[in-house]
């Protein structure tokens, strides 16, 4: 056992971490989630289980399960930038660990991990009964390849961000526009080891803790080691290790999976979650559109099962179809009005701070979502963030706002516009609405380009000004590491400080929660004080399924993960 379980162990005892944050560390140290469970039992002298799927004494195999969802192209994994691509995706190719709804991370294609003491070495030794569907064996050379792919930069990915660890900077030789060398990032010599056909060695740089969590982020699904050599398109070379393979697709229309006829390699393995029997014959998405009131509809007239989700305006209308049932989960879903630094007037930091001075962030919850979710603080770290240390509330002050404006050069006042796609609804564009009053009081006139969504997703990156949703990561340092540190293919804002990316590395090597915590406070600070995101509010999610759907459960990211579902002829 990992020498910092005793530390996990002490601070719960001592009421200076809560269960959740236990049972999270030392999974991760290599503790197996049924053993996590009864120490966090023992030490606090109480029963405690896994949250119980429904209680289904004989589910039934078989049936289709229909599910209302956007249907978009999934060519390349490692470039997913939707979480929807990657439930289309998930059943046919899977990943080295998962987090169950419990925020709990479990070994899947790794049968188990190894951490040395100074978390800079992570061994993980791979299943050995575990084949692609083409007839392969899985192995240790899947995981390699799908590593170097994910660290090398002409693949595009963000995952890049997650594993900084495995990389290095480099002279590149060219010069940027100021004269100074032009660096870039490459994979570190000897960072990833082939210990042999079924073990896997990452060597990285610097501490972290968070590599099993890492490896359930929606990008890092597992491709077969010949990805490449077939035309880097999963729609169209279907190869992946799980119970179902894709049997017709088409863009904006349907995804259909079915059963691969090859027994399912984890049939027999015991796990509230993602093993045991795979009861569906198939899963099928439909695009009913993006707005929840056509989804909801497909849904009440029994032409599907199941919708990804639905916003808040349409509870009403949801909580009034008969015989279904509404799942809410609370997450560190958002949006973030973001500003681009390298583009004026956001290159003036007076500017972005004037902005963010604006921002009463304490209404969003009640006018966006009717009491539900929580305010934003412009760090990107949620409350239900393990990590997440409470810095003073950011109060809105107008009168700051146009003396930083005046001496910025704007005393008559400033014309901006941002872009906004209703990528995911139209809370976007109500949140820049009530923004745009906010800005108004400090003589900020705030024009609101709406936009398809896709023309904003062709943009989101480039935009000087624009509203993006960003989904749910269990950790903070997550999505730090994969929207905010420099130079990854996900920094939106062009934000880049090496103070911040120490920071931040400072706060993934900590297993001890209230230094961790402290680490944190500097990184949120750093991130807030730099004044490129106005971010109002925390998103509840809400979906609905049939009662006749069982074993269904809430992820705070939208995952699907049916392999437990069950539905009723």
């Amino acid at each position: 056992m990992h020498p910092l379980v005793d530390l996990a162990r002490r601070q719960l005892a001592e009421r200076k971490s809560d269960r959740r944050e236990f049972l999270r560390t030392v999974t991760l140290l290599g503790v197996s989630a049924t053993a996590a469970y009864a120490m966090a039992g023992e030490i606090l002298g109480e029963k405690i289980l896994p949250p119980a799927l429904a209680a289904d004494e004989k589910p039934k195999m078989g049936g289709i399960l229909r599910v209302s969802m956007g249907i978009q192209e999934m060519a390349d994994p490692a470039l997913f930038d939707w979480t929807e691509k990657s439930n289309q995706s998930r059943h046919i190719v899977e990943y080295l660990t998962y987090t169950g709804p419990d925020n709990v991370t479990r070994p899947y294609l790794a049968e188990r991990w190894e951490v040395s003491d100074d978390l800079k070495t992570w061994t993980f030794y791979l299943r050995k009964n575990v084949k692609w569907n083409n007839g392969d064996d899985f192995g240790a050379d899947d995981v390699i390849f799908n590593f170097k792919r994910w660290l090398d930069p002409k693949t595009g990915s963000s995952n890049i961000g997650l594993f900084s660890g495995l990389t290095e900077e480099y002279d590149t030789g060219e010069k940027n526009a100021d004269g100074t060398p032009k660096m870039g990032s490459r994979e570190r010599p000897g960072a990833i080891e082939r210990v042999d056909d079924h073990t896997v060695r990452l060597h990285f740089s610097k501490p972290i803790l968070s590599v099993p969590e890492n490896l359930y982020n929606y990008p890092t699904a597992i491709l077969h080691r010949d990805f490449e050599k077939h035309g880097k398109d999963l729609s169209k070379w279907p190869v992946g290790t799980g119970p179902y393979t894709l049997a017709d697709f088409a863009v904006g229309q349907k995804c259909i999976l079915k059963r691969t006829g090859m027994p399912y390699w984890g049939k027999d393995i015991d796990d509230p979650y993602m093993f045991g029997p795979i009861y569906l014959d198939e899963i099928h998405y439909y695009d009913h559109g993006s707005a929840s009131a056509a989804q909801l509809a497909a849904f009440a007239s029994g032409q599907v099962d199941a919708i990804y989700e639905f916003d808040i305006a349409s509870y009403e209308m949801a909580s009034s179809i008969p015989n279904a049932k509404i799942y809410e989960a609370q997450t560190a879903q958002t949006g973030v009005m973001r500003m681009k630094v390298t583009e004026k007037p956001f290159t003036d930091h007076r500017v972005r701070r004037a902005i963010q001075l604006c921002c009463d962030a304490s209404v969003y919850p009640q006018l966006v979502y009717q009491g539900r979710g929580a305010e934003g603080e412009h760090h990107h770290v949620a409350p239900i963030h393990p990590e997440y240390f409470p810095l003073p509330k950011l109060k809105r002050d107008v009168a700051q706002a146009k003396k930083l404006l005046a001496e910025a050069g704007y005393k008559d006042g400033l014309e901006l516009t941002i872009d906004c796609g209703n990528t995911n609804g139209p809370w976007q564009q109500q949140v820049c609405e009530i923004f745009q009053g906010q800005l108004a009081e400090a003589g900020i006139k705030l024009n609101i380009n709406l936009m398809p969504t896709e023309q904003y997703w062709a943009i989101w990156d480039k935009t000087p000004f624009g509203i993006t949703a960003w989904t749910h990561r269990p950790l903070g340092t997550m999505v730090l590491s994969v929207g905010y540190r420099t130079g990854v293919p996900w920094n939106e804002t062009s934000f880049a400080s090496k103070e911040f990316d120490a920071a931040l590395d400072e706060a993934e090597s900590h297993v001890d929660v209230e230094k961790r915590r402290a680490a944190m406070e500097k990184v949120e600070k750093i991130l807030q004080d730099a004044a490129v995101i106005v971010q109002p509010l925390w998103q509840p999610k809400f979906f609905i399924a049939s009662e006749k759907v069982h074993g269904m459960t809430a992820h705070p990211t939208q995952y699907h993960q049916f392999h437990k579902v069950w539905i009723e002829a």
